[in-house]
């Protein structure tokens, strides 16, 4: 089904900022670890992200060849179907160092539809 990048964009932004806060919540990784409900609040956001990105267009993709799409749509599919082996490291390094491009270049895309 084709959905209106505008409306997937501004879910990718939404589901950024759940990330986030969910994340800055809790002190550091060690609380993240024990906190059940900031994993499962951050690892949804995650799995919305991912989802979403599966609806953009192969044109914003392409305009954008630097974000890893491809590792995006890999992790929600973790999170998804091996929830029970998802690291809470690797979501936390996640939110803390991947999703400052990512939102970047979803604003710029947003700024380009005006």
């Amino acid at each position: 089904m084709v959905r209106d990048k505008a409306i997937v964009l501004r879910e990718i932004l939404d589901a950024i900022e759940i990330a986030r806060e969910s994340v800055t919540t809790v002190r550091d990784l060690a609380a993240f670890e024990q906190s059940r409900v900031n994993r499962a609040a951050t690892e949804r956001a995650i799995e919305i992200i991912s989802e979403a990105v599966c609806h953009l267009p192969d044109d914003v993709l392409a305009r954008h060849s630097s974000v890893p799409w491809v590792q995006i749509k890999a992790i929600g599919n973790k999170v998804r179907h091996e929830y029970h082996r998802v690291e809470p490291k690797i979501i936390w390094d996640a939110v803390a160092h991947d999703l400052g491009p990512l939102e970047a270049v979803i604003r710029a895309e947003l700024a380009n539809i005006g």
